[in-house]
């Protein structure tokens, strides 16, 4: 079964450059992802569809607001590590898709 990540950043751009990057990384592993990026403000129309949040680390002060909306839902949420971020390593984003969720 396809599992949906949703990454959010401030306006969707920076955090759609590491989706990408994710997305090519999960198919070379075969895994079955379904990877977005959209802005935060854009959260809340897919909260009920997700099985995970990705939020990028600039957003770390909206992270109590943010969970406040995930955690009722049981969907796992971390911030993106700031060097993987900044690196657009989809690699290293895939890792931690993968602790989040189990195998992909």
């Amino acid at each position: 079964m396809t599992k949906f990540v949703l990454l959010v950043c401030g306006g969707g751009a920076s955090s759609g450059f590491l989706a990408a990057n994710i997305r090519k990384y999960a198919k070379k592993q075969g895994a079955d992802l379904k990877i977005e990026a959209r802005s935060e403000s854009e959260l809340s129309n897919y909260i009920n569809d997700i099985d995970a949040l990705l939020v990028g680390p600039h957003l770390a002060y909206m992270e109590d607001e943010i969970r406040s909306m995930t955690e009722p839902k049981k969907i796992p949420m971390e911030l993106i590590d700031e060097d993987d971020y900044g690196m657009m390593d989809g690699q290293a984003v895939y890792a931690q898709i993968e602790d989040m969720l189990g195998e992909c």
